[in-house]
């Protein structure tokens, strides 16, 4: 009888062990998907935005925030940087303002899930320069 009722307190303990470590997983996992690394804005031209994806479809843009190479007679090095839009009305007012100059403000966070977008870039603010 002693020897079934350790049995009984050994797996408990053995299915608290894997609980845990579950659900460790799980809070970790969602720290680094969630967590923001940097926040700011960048300035430029918006020159690029859509929707595309196979299976999950994301809202996807390119900046061009500048270029390099002031020196006369010489060709420019334009920048450009790649953004992930997650929520609609900023996609909406987005898809608007191809061409024109912006100020994005965006949350880097340190990994991404496939559903997300492909960069670590989030955009979540707009706003037009005139």
């Amino acid at each position: 009888m002693a020897d079934t009722v350790s049995k009984q307190s050994s797996g408990k303990k053995w299915m608290f062990i894997v609980l845990a470590i579950v659900i460790a997983g799980v809070v970790s996992t969602f720290l680094i998907f969630n967590y923001t690394y940097s926040e700011g804005s960048r300035a430029g031209v918006l020159i690029k935005f859509s929707k595309k994806g196979y299976v999950f479809k994301t809202y996807e843009g390119e900046l061009n925030i500048g270029g390099m190479g002031n020196i006369p007679n010489t060709a420019q090095v334009n920048s450009i940087w790649a953004f992930s839009v997650r929520d609609n009305a900023t996609a909406d007012i987005l898809m608007k303002l191809e061409g024109k100059q912006v100020s994005l403000h965006y949350q880097q966070i340190i990994k991404n899930m496939v559903w997300d977008g492909e960069t670590d870039y989030f955009v979540d603010g707009v706003k037009v320069i005139e």
